[in-house]
């Protein structure tokens, strides 16, 4: 049976020593509610609904899955009355405007209050999770009309909303998308299509369900440029958001999945449904990232969930699980055998767990600060603000969904192997994490898309690696603080050189694709991507260990052996898992002709 404790001590640490979010709050509007009481308050209110209200459900919720019939879907045992209560303690709108209902707090507690929701029971998060992309893209695009007549309900959680991108002859290629948007005569369009992998695209937690679609306009020009974004809504609502007709939308099936059985799958059909403009015409692409983007770091975050999940129980079964005697002698001689966390290879995987857990935690939530000053330019409507805080997250957002993603696999495989043939049966919950996890690295784009968007996109079109340049300069200013600490030498020096040869890659790979090869960006770009990872993450736990080393000598809000482990975790990132980008180094370097030039009729089968 899995268990859930929010990890409370971990998450102040990074926020008030690591990342001093209380300052960090006092910078901007939203922040001014945000006072350390305010906070902890929060904190502890929300880790006690994800613990005791929605954690419960998890196992359950798999077991039985959602339930479809004549269009209609309904959600697992427990999941409704869950939802009441989150949506009845205000938790969906924590970070939104108070004139639609929300309580202005940053942003970034939303990003820790959708990790504990995460973590606790992701099937569940999502249906609420879907909604922060529709508001966020509302807020920013949408009318005063249309922020007046659905933020309100969708802020309150009372409605929920979805994403409406892939069909079925096309998923992250939207030029091959066919779902049309004809003008009627009173200024809304009639759309017509049908929408697959919809996430929350129906179900029974609320009375109404706001979709976000791409659609093409009768005059659009061919491809993406000819994209335009519409709100079609389950039921209209009438000017005072009351309930309306049912509109034409419709859920023709739902997907039987690998995992995150508790969260309904639609396939979703539009059928001369009413729609609503949103943004300009033709610009619907564009109006999406911000949803995509929402919903990109909620994937990462989706990846530090599992990770969290799979350490929390991996722990405690290794240390009550005995097998065999440690190599280096007796450590339980009153016992059958040793318990398995004395193995190296188990201490290993457990650090392995931590190490990329915690590290993920602090590379959400440097991004957290981030998401704070966006969300507030949104509010203001500062548009230059608005794309400087997104091209600063825009560098980021890859690594969080393909890296996370990618070593929570690893980091849930080694909760598998901690606990044996028991993490091969259901009731002990591990598959399970393993079966929910796997989606993370496909849906919102697979780890390969992200990559191309990492290198092609955000690196290389668009500054030539100045992103790059400018990040690891950031990297080696923090290394000139610290080059004369004794305890922070081993860390700085590694960084040292990692930023050196980070940029020397980019550069190499660079001049590969204008000279000679074009092909060398997506050939590599995998590995570019994760080496990007293992640096940032090096990065974190170098900031964390600094910090560490001074609350162990001075004093800090935790116990010294909290602080002591954190020193050892990053010792063992750094000796054990970082010595991986020499690997990833060679191979995205490597030649990679035999890659495009062989014919694939030379893959024998038979």
């Amino acid at each position: 049976m899995l268990t859930y404790k929010a990890p409370l001590r971990d998450i102040k640490f990074l926020i008030n020593e690591v990342f001093d979010y209380p300052s960090h709050y006092k910078t901007f509007e939203h922040g001014k509610n945000a006072d350390s009481e305010t906070v902890s308050m929060i904190l502890e209110g929300f880790a006690d609904l994800a613990e005791n209200v929605i954690a419960p459900l998890y196992q359950s919720g798999d077991a039985e899955g959602c339930h479809f019939k004549d269009g209609e879907v309904t959600t697992p045992q427990g999941f409704k009355e869950a939802y009441e209560q989150f949506a009845q303690g205000g938790w969906q709108g924590i970070a939104y405007p108070e004139q639609y209902g929300g309580i202005a707090l940053p942003m970034s507690l939303n990003l820790i209050k959708s990790e504990m929701l995460g973590t606790a029971n992701w099937s569940f998060a999502m249906y609420p999770g879907l909604s922060l992309g529709a508001v966020n893209t509302i807020l920013e695009y949408g009318t005063t009309e249309q922020k007046d007549l659905y933020l309100p309900k969708l802020v309150t959680g009372e409605w929920s909303g979805t994403m409406c991108l892939t069909e079925a002859q096309c998923g992250t290629d939207l030029n091959q998308m066919k779902t049309s948007a004809k003008p009627n005569n009173d200024g809304t369009y009639a759309i017509n299509g049908s929408k697959i992998f919809i996430s929350a695209g129906e179900h029974d937690l609320t009375e109404n369900i706001v979709h976000i679609v791409l659609a093409r306009l009768p005059d659009a020009p061919t491809g993406t440029k000819g994209i335009s974004l519409f709100i079609v809504p389950k039921f209209l609502p009438d000017n005072d958001g009351n309930m309306g007709e049912r509109n034409g939308v419709s859920c023709g099936s739902i997907e039987h999945k690998m995992g995150i059985s508790a969260s309904a799958t639609c396939v979703i059909n539009f059928d001369n449904a009413t729609g609503f403009l949103i943004g300009d015409p033709n610009k619907g692409l564009k109006a999406m990232f911000t949803y995509m983007n929402t919903a990109r770091v909620g994937t990462g975050i989706q990846g530090l969930a599992h990770m969290e999940l799979a350490f929390q129980n991996s722990l405690p079964y290794a240390k009550e699980r005995r097998s065999m005697r440690a190599l280096s002698g007796t450590k339980e001689p009153d016992k059958p055998a040793d318990a398995i966390h004395y193995h190296a290879d188990v201490r290993r995987m457990l650090l392995t767990q931590k190490a990329f857990t915690e590290g993920a935690r602090s590379m959400i939530y440097h991004v957290g600060r981030y998401s704070d000053k966006l969300a507030d330019a949104t509010v203001r409507g500062d548009k230059k603000e608005i794309e400087r805080w997104e091209d600063k997250m825009g560098f980021f957002t890859p690594v969080l969904k393909g890296f996370l993603t990618e070593i929570a696999q690893e980091s849930v495989k080694n909760g598998l192997q901690i606990f044996g043939g028991h993490g091969y049966i259901k009731e002990w919950g591990m598959e399970q994490i393993a079966r929910d996890a796997r989606i993370s690295t496909l849906y919102e784009g697979t780890t390969g898309v992200q990559a191309l968007d990492l290198l092609g996109r955000k690196v290389l079109l668009q500054g030539g690696g100045k992103v790059v340049r400018d990040y690891t300069a950031s990297i080696m200013k923090w290394c000139g603080d610290y080059a004369l600490d004794k305890d922070m030498r081993k860390y700085v020096w590694a960084l040292t050189k990692l930023c050196a040869e980070w940029n020397a890659l980019t550069l190499r790979l660079a001049i590969t694709a204008k000279r000679k090869n074009r092909e060398i960006i997506s050939a590599a770009s995998e590995d570019y991507l994760m080496y990007s990872g293992y640096v940032m993450m090096a990065y974190h736990w170098a900031r964390m260990a600094v910090i560490a080393f001074d609350k162990m000598k001075n004093g800090g809000e935790q116990p010294r052996e909290f602080y002591l482990a954190k020193t050892q975790t990053a010792e063992f990132y750094f000796d054990k898992i970082l010595p991986r980008t020499s690997g990833l180094a060679d191979s995205m370097t490597a030649p990679s002709e035999v890659m495009t030039d062989m014919d694939i009729e030379h893959f024998i089968i038979d």
